[in-house]
């Protein structure tokens, strides 16, 4: 459904479908209707189907908690999905909140299997889902730093930009494909490349002195904030 910015109907032209402006005619015509607007509009966009409640509805809203869009949306059954920019090359981990009681359990069903297409679902508790996000959805842009890095070292030694971006990425794109295969075993893989003494175990050596890995760590709490951060019990 179309606010009047013309995005629906040149989405629908390019995939296949018919946009609309009547929420009426959207609810008959789909089966889940899928929320992609400002989060701040909730209660606006809700109001517009009190006439005509969907069967289903998916949020993709980010920070709206299922049980508000619950609220907004009292006579639908809702399923709340986290995805991130890389379901455009059908890519990455889609988060799906796990439902809160057996009366969801076909809305989510059918939510999860229409996810299934774009990458790989990741059931999760709400109470982890900005965490999860952190990991997720903010993860191609981390990737990326870590390649600009990359490819910029490799410039340094003589290679073109060109030869070093794909070198680095086809290795990235490679290496998660046997983290998967070895059932996320990144010892057993980090063993398998570094010969003892070697330049892998120097290069990493390095890295791990030079705080990398406490670097990803406050970077993964700095996008999580202080306010989602679990507290720890006091002894």
């Amino acid at each position: 459904m179309d606010a009047g910015s013309g995005r629906a109907v040149r989405l629908a032209e390019e995939l296949g479908g018919r946009a609309t402006t009547s929420p009426a005619e959207l609810v008959k015509a789909s089966d889940i209707v899928l929320l992609v607007h400002p989060p701040n509009a909730l209660t606006e966009v809700a109001e517009r189907f009190r006439s005509r409640a969907p069967r289903i509805v998916v949020s993709v809203l980010s920070r709206v908690s299922q049980a508000d869009v619950g609220a907004a949306y009292p006579r639908s059954s809702v399923v709340r999905v986290e995805p991130s920019t890389l379901v455009s090359v059908r890519s990455g981990a889609i988060l799906v909140v796990e439902p809160p009681d057996g009366a969801t359990r076909t809305a989510f069903d059918e939510a999860r299997k229409l996810f299934d297409r774009l990458g790989t679902v990741v059931v999760v508790d709400e109470a982890r889902m900005v965490a999860a996000s952190a990991i997720s959805g903010v993860g191609p842009a981390l990737w990326s730093l870590l390649i600009e890095a990359q490819v910029d070292a490799g410039i340094r030694h003589g290679l073109t930009a060109e030869q070093a971006s794909e070198l680095a990425v086809a290795t990235m794109a490679g290496s998660a494909e046997l983290l998967a295969a070895e059932r996320y075993d990144t010892l057993l893989v980090r063993r398998a490349v570094m010969a003892p003494g070697g330049a892998t175990a120097r290069g990493l050596a390095s890295l791990e002195a030079s705080g990398a890995r406490v670097a990803m760590a406050k970077a993964i709490d700095e996008i999580i904030g202080p306010q989602e951060r679990p507290r720890r019990s006091k002894r």
